[in-house]
């Protein structure tokens, strides 16, 4: 008498069984002699689903694919199928269960399988055999080494939370669909020019390996479910560094006296120190890319140090991030008080953003700059309700930078400010005037407050028709002034 058959007869005698076998990546040719004969000799036999190349070698074989159209969630899917098979195991006494590729790499059913109270009680014995699966095929393909290239391996579904740190070396496996790819692709803020080598059918006919540029991932291409991704380098992904960022500052306002006391009010004086370092960083940068740039002509290029564009580069990112400490901390004050989350910040900008860019998102086409500073200012007194265009205007703001902003609305209204041209002649009659002494303010009717502030009006409209920021050119102009005092000094 066969095992089988005892095992139908007297189910006391041995306990049911399920053979979980691997149909290979690809085709029949890549099936294992094992799994052929146990597949073979086997009298129930379950395929995990139909829609795998190597499936057509069984057309008698039942699958659960109708788990798929029905269950709404893959995990209630996969839930699903080891319900059922258990229930077989039990009813025939053993069951032969083929998955695609390998039973051993990405198959949930076989964890949950093997997780399954009936298994872990002994009443079902589970056999898991061994099977080429699709790693093989793609470090082949890839002419890799995963043990020296020190490779992960992802699925698609987890990819946000599995990478979350992670630089790469990633190979991505079931990526079947566009959305997949687009929750990929957004949730990391890779390196510029970052390319993915996409692995497509490896194994079958059409068979075909290239690569695609990571903004491109989930437009250049329709994937299915033998589709993998290749990532050799990858950038923090955003979301877990900037949800460490928030952990962190709740655990100090817990843990620490100082970040305990702090209001809103407390740290507007930090959240304006932090803004001037800011400012001054980006103005260490740009003089630096300004002398590379004045030397990109030079035989021997500029004669900066890599060290100092490298110094000026980390501190433009030291002060971005406080910048954003104060924000991150702003924000857990206003959680702590019921008013808001970080959530609802991030939310709100990216909506108005995107309300405010109908060139981009919209059905606007064909706009012109003006037309799309224009449309912003009026989108923005909308949004607002605003009575003025001016309205929200700040008037602590230094004058220089307030005068600057206010010229900017006018113009995006369309009105009419003297040109270069003649602000430039109302500046050297001015200067000529200081020149000799001379004071007009009797004929004008007006104060040597009221002649300044002209003059000034004066520099900041020249400054914006020749596309200087004043705020930023005087703040320049102050730092060589100020190192001259110091060399005197």
């Amino acid at each position: 008498m066969s095992d089988l058959t005892r095992a139908e007869t007297a189910g006391s005698v041995y306990s049911p069984r399920i053979d979980v076998v691997g149909l290979g990546p690809a085709g029949p040719e890549l099936i294992t002699d094992e799994t052929l004969k146990l597949i073979s000799g086997a009298r129930s036999v379950f395929l995990r689903t139909s829609r795998h190349p190597a499936a057509s070698a069984f057309p008698a074989a039942p699958s659960f694919d109708g788990h798929y159209e029905t269950e709404p969630t893959f995990d209630a899917v996969y839930g699903s199928i080891v319900a059922d098979l258990v229930a077989s195991a039990r009813r025939h006494g053993s069951v032969v269960y083929a998955v695609p590729g390998s039973p051993t790499v990405a198959e949930r059913t076989v964890v949950l399988l093997r997780d399954d109270p009936a298994v872990t009680s002994g009443q079902v014995t589970v056999v898991v055999h061994p099977a080429l699966s699709f790693l093989d095929v793609a470090f082949a393909r890839l002419g890799i080494d995963p043990v020296a290239s020190g490779v992960r391996i992802i699925d698609a579904e987890s990819f946000a939370s599995s990478a979350a740190g992670e630089r790469g070396p990633l190979l991505v496996a079931q990526c079947w669909s566009p959305s997949l790819l687009s929750e990929i692709k957004l949730s990391v803020d890779p390196p510029p020019r970052t390319q993915v080598m996409v692995l497509y059918h490896l194994g079958l006919e059409d068979e075909r390996v290239w690569e695609v540029g990571w903004d491109e991932l989930d437009r250049s291409f329709e994937p299915d479910h033998l589709t993998s991704l290749w990532i050799g380098t990858l950038g923090p992904p955003v979301a877990s560094e900037l949800m460490r960022l928030d952990e962190l500052v709740h655990t100090l306002r817990e843990r620490c006296p100082w970040d305990r006391e702090q209001t809103h009010g407390s740290l507007a004086p930090h959240l304006l120190e932090e803004s001037y370092e800011v400012l001054e960083a980006i103005d260490n940068l740009a003089a630096v890319d300004a002398t590379l740039d004045a030397g990109a002509g030079i035989a021997g290029g500029a004669e900066v140090a890599p060290e100092a564009v490298e110094q000026a580069v980390s501190h433009l990112e030291e002060e971005l991030g406080d910048l954003l400490f104060q924000v991150y901390f702003h924000a857990a004050l206003a959680a702590e008080s019921g008013r808001f989350t970080l959530a609802d910040v991030a939310r709100g900008v990216h909506d108005k953003l995107v309300s405010r860019h109908p060139h981009v998102f919209g059905g606007l086409t064909g706009a012109t700059k003006d037309q799309i500073a224009s449309n912003w200012e009026t989108l923005k007194k909308a949004e607002k309700n605003r009575t003025s265009i001016t309205e929200g205007i700040p008037t602590a703001m230094p004058a220089l930078a307030l005068m600057a902003k206010l010229q900017r609305k006018g113009v995006a209204l369309g009105m009419e400010l003297p040109g270069r041209r003649e602000e430039a002649g109302d500046l050297a009659e001015a200067a000529a005037r200081l020149a000799t002494g001379a004071t007009d303010s009797d004929n004008r009717g007006g104060d040597a407050g009221d002649q300044i502030g002209d003059l000034l009006f004066s520099l900041v409209n020249l400054a914006r028709a020749m596309g200087v920021d004043p705020e930023s050119a005087l703040r320049a102009r102050a730092a060589a002034f100020r190192a001259s005092v110091d060399a005197l000094g």
